[in-house]
């Protein structure tokens, strides 16, 4: 099991927990931090006995974007990692879900600062739940800077646009209502409750069948841009197959025997 200095690595069951471990710069995004998220999704995908995976912060924050001095080296920790991005360049957009897309389901556990870098990376988890108090926002026009991580492209395909513009135009900050108010999260509760929700949800993903979960998962987002006729197309070629598995028959008999199943990924 990985991590490194501003990433802690951890496995609740089938979940692979990975929390952003900086809270003294609200979990700010550091080389070593990129550097253990990039390494946490590799090993959740290569991992079959990891099922989901969680996404949170240390000390009531989640991330508030990304330190410019950090990934730049310029006095600051993580010099060591410095190889690991030179051999790829784009190792730092990969960690941020702009380039790499896990194949099990992650679900973001929010508390705290959720901004610019941070809703960034948001955008690329599959399932979110915040506490209460929440910021979220893209401060990123503000600071006379553009959103590169990925935000002009998908904002405005997860919510509604006219919300992206305004969330993208203004800068301004959003609570978590309104934050859930225009889609962005799923869930809102009390604070200090949201990383125990994210695996309540992770549990209820872990006891499902892992092949039907990783195939619905891939359909989703390969069918999101295709017409209706060509998604359906893509959606049969990617679902038919999982009919034919051990799971699938699994999941038939449990259901029959009235029993919790007992997958393999077979």
């Amino acid at each position: 099991m990985g991590g490194t200095e501003h990433l802690a690595v951890r496995r609740e069951g089938a979940t692979l927990v990975l929390t952003l471990n900086r809270p003294e710069a609200k979990n700010a995004l550091s080389l070593p931090m990129l550097v253990g998220l990039y390494d946490g999704w590799i090993e959740a995908d290569a991992d079959d006995e990891i099922r989901s995976i969680v996404l949170t912060g240390a000390g009531g924050a989640f991330c508030a974007g990304m330190d410019l001095k950090a990934l730049a080296g310029k006095g600051m920790e993580g010099q060591q990692y410095r190889e690991r991005l030179t051999a790829d360049p784009d190792l730092h957009w990969k960690a941020m879900l702009r380039h790499h897309r896990p194949r099990k389901p992650v679900i973001a556990a929010v508390e705290g600062y959720c901004v610019a870098g941070g809703t960034e990376i948001l955008q690329g988890t599959d399932i979110r739940v915040a506490g209460e108090s929440a910021t979220f926002g893209l401060f990123e026009v503000k600071r006379g800077l553009f959103p590169i991580g990925g935000s002009t492209v998908r904002l405005q395909r997860q919510i509604p646009r006219t919300h992206a513009l305004e969330m993208l135009l203004t800068g301004r900050p959003y609570s978590a209502r309104e934050a859930a108010d225009v889609g962005l999260i799923g869930h809102v509760v009390p604070d200090g409750t949201a990383l125990a929700k994210a695996l309540e949800i992770a549990e209820l993903v872990n006891g499902c069948g892992p092949l039907a979960v990783e195939a619905v998962k891939a359909s989703v987002y390969e069918t999101a841009e295709l017409t209706e006729t060509d998604g359906l197309a893509a959606e049969l070629k990617r679902g038919w197959p999982i009919f034919d598995t051990a799971d699938a028959k699994e999941g038939a008999r449990a259901f029959a025997e009235k029993r919790a199943p007992v997958y393999k990924r077979a």
